[in-house]
């Protein structure tokens, strides 16, 4: 395979995979365990993920590391086994790729707000994403995906970690916007320009966004992204927005209804499209059809 970022420049579209946490949940993940957990115990259930996404068509298979960060990992009691927990990740999912696709490791928000609005020190939260990022990166991922970002300055604290720990290794960065009337924003007051040019000032190769709205809103983020960079772009949608639906969370969004706005991603120039929480392997079958026929 080429290196990540000479695939993302010489196309076509990358696709990527979708939601990582039903299918945990589906497999017995309790309220209150860590997702990464999983690493530890239940690596079978990582490797059965990755191959369901990588016979979808998935070109990027992410790792099951959203929340393995030193911070989020101490609320269970598991930052001493922060390193093992991202490198045993990687594994798993290099194991089924075999290089038929790019391993992302998945790098979440540090479960901490940051001073002077919460207690977390930017010094920890950098050093926080350092162990994580090492130990992602000495096990092998092709890219770095900061996601679902919501504070500027803390997914520019993670980039610069990554960049601490390699100054070569392909970074993705996007954050979560709602719709407002004014337009978009993160919940910490961030709208798109502001996000593209603190994330590219951080080191990030890619940015844009995930989660928090369908494929059309994410239509719209894209079209703000492209008016204020040039640089290569990043768009995982949910699958809808969730709705409780007797008793059950449920995401509205057919495979068929994200494919269908596919092409309007495509015009935008976005390089890598996937899917976030409520997306299934059926939608990245869709969306790899609808983009590479």
């Amino acid at each position: 395979m080429q290196p990540f970022l000479e695939r993302v420049k010489s196309g076509p579209v990358l696709v990527a995979d979708g939601a990582m946490g039903s299918f945990l949940m589906e497999h017995g993940l309790q309220p209150g365990e860590a997702p990464e957990s999983f690493n530890l115990s239940r690596r079978d259930v990582l490797r059965e993920v990755a191959g369901l996404y990588l016979e979808a068509g998935a070109e990027v298979v992410q790792t099951n590391t959203f929340g393995g960060s030193a911070l989020k990992l101490a609320a269970y009691g598991l930052d001493d086994r922060t390193e093992e927990i991202n490198r045993l990740a990687v594994e798993a999912v290099r194991k089924v790729v075999d290089g038929k696709a790019y391993v992302s490791g998945s790098c979440g928000p540090c479960g901490r707000t940051l001073l002077p609005y919460g207690d977390a020190e930017p010094d920890d939260v950098r050093a926080s994403f350092s162990r994580q990022i090492e130990g992602l990166v000495e096990a092998g991922v092709d890219v770095l995906c900061i996601e679902t970002m919501t504070d500027l300055t803390e997914a520019r604290l993670a980039i610069e970690a990554a960049r601490d720990v390699s100054a070569d290794i392909p970074v993705m960065a996007t954050m979560t916007f709602d719709a407002i009337p004014r337009g978009f924003y993160t919940i910490m007051g961030v709208d798109v320009p502001s996000a593209a040019a603190g994330l590219l000032e951080a080191g990030a190769n890619l940015v844009g966004s995930n989660c928090g709205n369908g494929i059309e809103n994410m239509v719209a983020i894209a079209r703000e992204f492209r008016s204020c960079t040039d640089a290569p772009m990043l768009i995982q949608s949910n699958a809808g927005l969730p709705q409780l639906v007797d008793g059950e969370v449920v995401y509205s969004e057919t495979p068929e209804f994200m494919a269908a706005h596919a092409a309007e991603l495509l015009e935008l120039g976005v390089q890598v499209i996937g899917g976030c929480c409520g997306t299934t392997p059926a939608h990245i079958r869709a969306l790899k059809q609808a983009l590479h026929g």
